[in-house]
C-alpha cells in the first residue's frame, strides 16, 4: 500500500533559513521532507550548516526564516520539551547524579507516568540495548560505549516518533564506533522510529541512512540514497566528499549522445558521461579508484601511467601513480591471484570507461 501524503511528509523544513547575525546566512533557503520511519543523515563539513538544521527542528535554535513542520504541524513556536523528540547528543548528556534507570525514568516522570509503567518502560528499553544488569549503576562506572548505550536507550524509553543524533559515535574508538553504527541501524529497522542524524564521517552516512542531504555552505548540495550518492555525485563537491576520488581538469570540446570529449592541459583526450558541464566550459572529471583498470585495454581511456608508490592494506593494494599530470591518482588492485604485481618507478597502462568517468562542474 502506497504511503500516505503526511507519512511522506512527516519532517517538513519549508523555504527555512538561519542566521545568527542577521546578516549572514547559515542555512539558505531549506526545503527537506523527511518520510515517517526513514533514517536520513545530514552529511557535511565543519560550519556547513547540518547541525544547525538538527537544533532548530529540536527547538534548541529558532528559524531566522520559514517554517518547520512535524506531521503537518508547525513546531517554530513551541518548546523544545514539548516537540516529544528523543535526543541523542555526542557527550551522552546523561545526569551524573542519577543511576541508570533514574536517567532513563527521568523523561517518563516529567510526562507524568505511574511507577509501574515507568520500571517496565526502563526495563524494556535497557533490555533492547543489552545494557539490562546496569540499570543500579551510574554514569561515571560505565565505558564510553555503554554511556552512549545509555543515551540512546534515554532517547527511545518514552517512544518518541521521532529522535535525533548529533554526531553520537564521535566520542568512540573506530572498532567500536562501527559497531555501534551497526546497533543503531538495526534498532532502527525493528523500531520503525523516524531517525535524523547528523555526521561529518560520511561512512558512516553510507551504511546507515535510507537517504543522505550533503551539505555545504548552507545548502544541500545532492539528496540520495547512499549507493546514488557514490555512484551519481551530481557535483565535484558531493564527488570529492563521498568516498575516494580522483580528479582530472580540463575543458570540454564537445558533447554527443550524453558523452562529453574533455581536452586537458597536457594533451590528452578523455571521454567521459557529461553530468554537469557544457561544451566550451571547464569541467572537473570524477573516476572512483576501483573503476580503474590495470594493462591495456580497448578503451578510449587508456593511458600510460607511472608507479609512485604503492601502500599493502591486506584486501587491496592502494597504488598512487601520475596520470594525465596528477601524481595523486590513485588505482586500487586487488590483492588477488592473476593480478598484476607492480613496483615503484615503473610505467604501466590505466584505463575506464566513459560511463564511469563523470563530467561535473568545475
Amino acid at each position: 500500500m502506497a504511503a500516505s501524503e503526511s507519512d511522506k511528509d512527516f519532517v517538513v523544513f519549508d523555504r527555512v533559513q538561519k542566521s545568527y547575525d542577521g546578516e549572514q546566512l547559515v542555512v539558505k533557503d531549506l526545503n527537506l521532507n523527511i518520510g515517517k520511519g526513514e533514517f536520513l543523515t545530514m552529511l557535511g563539513p565543519s560550519g556547513s550548516g547540518k547541525t544547525t538544521c538538527l537544533m532548530m527542528l529540536a527547538g534548541f535554535e529558532t528559524a531566522t526564516h520559514g517554517d518547520i513542520l512535524l506531521g503537518g504541524k508547525p513546531i517554530n513556536n513551541i518548546p523544545p520539551h514539548k516537540r516529544g523528540i528523543g535526543m541523542v547528543f555526542q557527550n551522552y548528556a546523561l545526569f551524573p547524579h542519577m543511576t541508570v534507570g533514574e536517567n532513563l525514568s527521568f523523561p517518563l516522570e516529567v510526562r507524568n507516568m505511574s511507577k509501574s509503567v515507568r520500571e517496565q518502560k526502563v526495563k524494556d528499553a535497557l533490555d533492547m540495548v543489552q545494557m539490562g544488569d546496569f540499570a543500579g549503576r551510574r554514569p561515571a562506572q560505565l565505558s564510553g560505549g555503554q554511556q552512549q548505550r545509555i543515551a540512546l536507550a534515554r532517547a527511545l524509553v518514552f517512544e518518541p516518533q521521532l529522535v535525533l543524533m548529533d554526531e553520537p559515535l564521535g566520542a568512540l574508538d573506530k572498532q567500536l564506533r562501527e559497531h555501534m553504527q551497526y546497533e543503531i541501524k538495526h534498532l532502527h529497522e525493528r523500531l520503525g522510529v523516524t531517525v535524523v542524524y547528523v555526521t561529518h564521517d560520511q561512512s558512516e552516512a553510507l551504511t546507515m541512512s535510507d537517504r543522505v542531504a550533503v551539505f555545504e555552505d548552507g545548502r544541500i548540495q545532492q539528496l540520495s540514497s547512499p549507493d546514488d550518492l557514490y555512484e551519481r555525485p551530481e557535483n565535484a563537491f558531493v564527488a570529492q566528499f563521498i568516498g575516494e576520488n580522483n580528479k582530472l581538469f580540463g575543458k570540454v570540446e564537445a558533447i554527443t549522445k550524453g558523452v562529453a570529449t574533455v581536452k586537458l592541459p597536457m594533451g590528452g583526450v578523455v571521454k567521459a558521461k557529461a553530468v554537469n558541464c557544457e561544451k566550451g566550459q571547464d569541467t572537473t572529471l570524477s573516476i572512483r579508484p576501483e573503476r580503474v583498470k590495470l594493462g591495456a585495454s580497448k578503451s578510449s581511456n587508456a593511458t600510460d601511467a607511472k608507479v609512485l608508490e604503492l601502500i599493502y592494506l591486506g584486501d587491496h593494494i592502494r597504488c598512487r601513480m601520475n596520470v594525465h599530470g596528477n601524481e595523486d591518482f590513485v588505482v586500487k588492485v586487488p590483492n588477488a591471484a592473476g593480478h598484476k604485481h607492480l613496483s615503484v618507478g615503473e610505467t604501466t597502462t590505466v584505463s575506464w570507461l566513459a560511463e564511469d568517468c563523470r563530467a561535473l562542474d568545475a
